[in-house]
Formats: C-alpha cells, structure tokens, sequence
C-alpha cells in the first residue's frame, strides 16, 4: 500500500472527478473552512477546471453552506447534508461551545439568548445577508450592547439551533443569512443511516485512515465512530502499513497518480486536518511550518504528496520557500499558474 498516492487520490488532490465545488464538498462531507479566503482554493482545487467564480455561485446559491460545526470550528457543508450533519454533530458543539464560554467565565441567561436571537433572526430576514456589524447596529437599537466575544457566541449557538447560516459571499467578510432561506425544510433522519454515511464520506475521502483520525476528524465519541464503522459492514476493510491499522473502502482509488505533481496547498486543508497523525505526508521534524501546537495552520507546498515547503497565496507572484528537498522554484509554475488562472476567474 502507498499511502500519499491513495490519499492524493481520494481526496481529489490529483486526478478530481468532479467539475462542481458543491460536488467536491458533497463528497468530502464536510471541510474545514477556518480560513475565509482559502476555504475557497481548498474546494476549487478539487476541481477539474478550478473557478473562483464558480465557487462564488455555488455559495452565493446555497449549495454550500459554512458554520461553525465539527470541533468548534469552521466547517463547509453541501446543503444537501446539512440537517444531517448538524443533527449529528450539533449536540458535541454546543457542549464544546459552552465549556469554552464558562472556561471565559461568560454566563448566557435563556431570556437573553432568546432577546438576542429574535433580533438576529429579523436582522438576517430584513437583508438576506447580514454582516457582525449589522448584528451590531441591530442591538444597538435595541439598547443593547455586548463586546464582540459575547455576539460571536450567540451567533454560534444560533447557527447550531439550525436558524443561521453563511449568507452572500464577500470578499473579507462573513455573512449570515436564515437557515429557512438557503435549505430545504429538515426531513426526518434515521441516527444510525446518519452515522453510516458520515462514516463512509469521511474514509472515501480521506482514506486511508485509522479510527483515531476519524474520532480527531468528526469530533464524535469513539463508541459513535465505531458504531459508524461497523455498519459500513463489508464496504470497508483494515489493511496493516508499519505497524498502524487503516480502514479503505472497497471503491478505493489506487490508480492515476503519477509523479512529480507539486500542490499549493491552502491553511487547514483536509490533507492535514483530517488526520490525527499527519506523519505519513508531513516528517515530523518539519511540523512546525505547517502548524504549531495551537492550531494555527500555514499554506503548505506538497510534492508528490509530501509537504516539503511553504508558499504565499496572496502575493501577486509565485512566493515559495522549500525546507525539505532540493527543488528550483520553476518547478511549482505549472501549480501557480493554476492557482492564478483560479483567483484571476472571478
């Protein structure tokens, strides 16, 4: 088994099957989105012809919906799967979310999430898309004010009610609309059917991957994510690789990679984030120019499937520094004339 092909493969890094950006982040179920300008060339890249413009739509559609969902963070989701993943996932969140406002010593009255999440609502009903800052001069009619920690929560635990989601697409700015707006009505789910499918997006997209990374991934307990596992039944399989147990499905793809592709990756990208231990793709003597113990995540150059350097996405031309390997920085042009073509496609 080789492990960076397989994965390059699946993940749609090299080879994508897929033209549209909600198709890509139909398949990957769900992908990180920290990273308000790069979630975009995370999808994209997936892509056979990458388009700004293209994402631009997709979200601007609702096709793709962004919230804050699996491990406290930023998450895009296809609109299709949206109820299923907040049904699933939204429980852990809102327990995460309120640890976190009591570690910061932030109390939340049920009158005032109630009060502040009415005006939310209306905010976001009367302009189909509203900004923080609309959030705030909506309060503020109201006579009340609250710092921006405070509203960040309350916008959180309305996007895990199911009431708000991203809006309009800006340049720099997030926006949020109504739920009722930009989804179909919630459909009655079965838990275990729910279970299954979250299962199976995750390792054909990922694979291959062991059980810790699926429970780092999904944020789920390890009784939920074996209970998922096993009702793949005989869809997926273990294979042993040094040592370590990795689960592939039996629609695996293995053929296709071929050698010297370089990738510009984006920060939080699944390629790394997906994964517990990212040892296979990344040598440990080099995790520090990916992401520090934080979690803050770098843009991250692959060639090949293995991180070997560092690049600048916003700079006009190609900025690339390499801390593994002795490569001449021509041979990544054929990937930034790519990124270019994308970002220029507006």
């Amino acid at each position: 088994m080789n492990p960076i092909s397989i994965r390059l493969l699946n993940q749609q890094l090299v080879v994508p099957q897929f033209d549209a950006p909600a198709d890509v982040v139909a398949y990957m179920g769900a992908m990180q989105a920290q990273e308000y300008r790069m979630m975009r060339w995370a999808v994209e890249m997936r892509t056979r012809k990458p388009s700004a413009k293209a994402f631009k739509a997709a979200f601007d559609d609702g096709k793709i919906i962004r919230l804050h969902l699996m491990r406290g963070t930023w998450q895009l989701l296809s609109a299709e799967d949206y109820w299923l993943m907040l049904d699933l996932c939204a429980p852990k969140a809102i327990a995460v979310t309120k640890g976190w406002m009591a570690s910061n010593k932030i109390t939340i009255p049920d009158d005032e999430l109630i009060k502040v999440r009415d005006i939310l609502v209306q905010t976001a009903a009367d302009l189909g898309s509203g900004t923080k800052e609309d959030f705030v001069r909506a309060l503020a009619e109201k006579n009340i004010r609250m710092d921006d920690h405070r509203l960040a929560y309350h916008i959180r635990m309305a996007e895990l009610s199911g009431t708000l989601c991203s809006g309009e697409l800006l340049p720099q700015r997030a926006t949020y609309s109504l739920v009722a707006d930009r989804v179909l009505p919630k459909v009655k789910s079965d838990r275990d059917e729910t279970l299954m499918c979250f299962a199976r997006k995750y390792f054909q997209s990922r694979q291959p991957a062991t059980l810790e990374d699926f429970v780092w991934w999904s944020g789920l307990n390890v009784s939920d994510c074996r209970r998922g596992i096993a009702l793949l039944g005989d869809f997926i399989h273990v294979e042993k690789w040094k040592g370590r147990e990795f689960y592939l499905t039996d629609d695996c793809r293995t053929r296709g990679f071929k050698r010297g592709k370089f990738l510009l990756i984006p920060p939080y990208d699944e390629y790394l984030i997906s994964y517990k231990s990212r040892d296979i793709v990344l040598p440990p003597e080099h995790r520090h120019h990916a992401h520090n113990n934080s979690g803050i995540f770098q843009p991250v150059v692959a060639c090949d499937g293995t991180i070997c350097g560092n690049w600048q996405p916003f700079k006009a031309d190609c900025h690339v520094s390499f801390f593994a390997g002795d490569f001449c920085s021509e041979n990544v042009a054929k990937a930034w004339q790519t990124y270019r073509v994308y970002r220029e496609n507006k």
